[in-house]
């Protein structure tokens, strides 16, 4: 079967030490990672190792150096190097920080209705469709026309879900989405995720640091080693560890919060 998502030979690297330098620092190299659809898939490694770059070639926010990304088969990027509108709407993302990922200008209502001004709906449908939105996602409607930033880093990472869910995407980017919440809000949000998943049938790719957000969420798991993603059976499991495992599993916390 064909992945949703597929990423093949990646390599990239990023310019050091301004404009009219030529050395590269490498971040990507040969690295791999597939997604079937409504899977949920864990992408682990400490701060620098790759992580996020990974996730921005996912979305098409930069082409890789060398190397193919497919969705459903096919090039994100044409030969010109554009990513079509549909795949851009059936790829989102969730970031961490959700008030550096949001304007302090906008109301609850813009920042979800954002992805869908395309469709010009009618007013009227908009506000409905966001309400629904918003429904999903355990928030109440009648938060739609305050200003974002006055909700709670709890509530305000619930709007960017439903900003991320408005186009109906197949698969979205959960970029270290729950660790800047207390863990409390991140045993929520991610019962909230959990549930998304089995109702709507889309897919994760959940990036993170912290090992103890990944048992019972995802299905497989990716360990960021020598730049490149390499699958592991269980993160968990006995026997010897790679490095980089080792220190993850070496700072879980005691109390570790669980989806519904």
């Amino acid at each position: 079967m064909t992945p949703l998502l597929e990423m093949r030979g990646i390599h990239h690297a990023y310019r050091q030490g301004g404009l009219l330098s030529r050395r590269r620092l490498p971040v990507l190299e040969d690295a791999a990672l597939r997604i079937g659809a409504g899977e949920c898939v864990a992408l682990l490694g400490p701060t620098g190792s790759g992580k996020s770059t990974l996730g921005r070639l996912m979305l098409g926010l930069e082409p890789p150096d060398a190397g193919a990304v497919l969705f459903e088969g096919q090039p994100l990027r044409d030969a010109r190097g554009r990513v079509a509108p549909a795949a851009r709407r059936a790829i989102q993302a969730v970031f961490q920080d959700p008030f550096a990922a949001t304007s302090p200008r906008l109301s609850a209502f813009a920042v979800v209705a954002e992805p869908l001004l395309a469709g010009r709906l009618p007013r009227p449908a908009l506000r409905e469709r966001v309400a629904g939105l918003m429904r999903a996602v355990g928030l109440d409607p009648a938060l739609m026309d305050r200003l974002a930033h006055r909700l709670s880093g709890g509530q305000l990472q619930r709007l960017c879900i439903a900003r991320a869910l408005a186009p109906a995407p197949r698969l979205v980017l959960l970029d270290e989405a729950v660790n800047s919440l207390d863990l409390e809000t991140q045993a929520q949000v991610l019962a909230l995720l959990h549930r998304l998943r089995r109702e709507t049938g889309v897919a994760y790719l959940f990036v993170t640091h912290d090992l103890r957000l990944v048992r019972g969420f995802a299905g497989r798991c990716y360990l960021m080693q020598e730049r490149r993603p390499v699958e592991v059976p269980d993160p968990f499991g006995p026997g010897p560890l790679p490095p980089a495992l080792a220190a993850l599993r070496a700072a879980i916390l005691p109390a570790r919060p669980r989806p519904g």
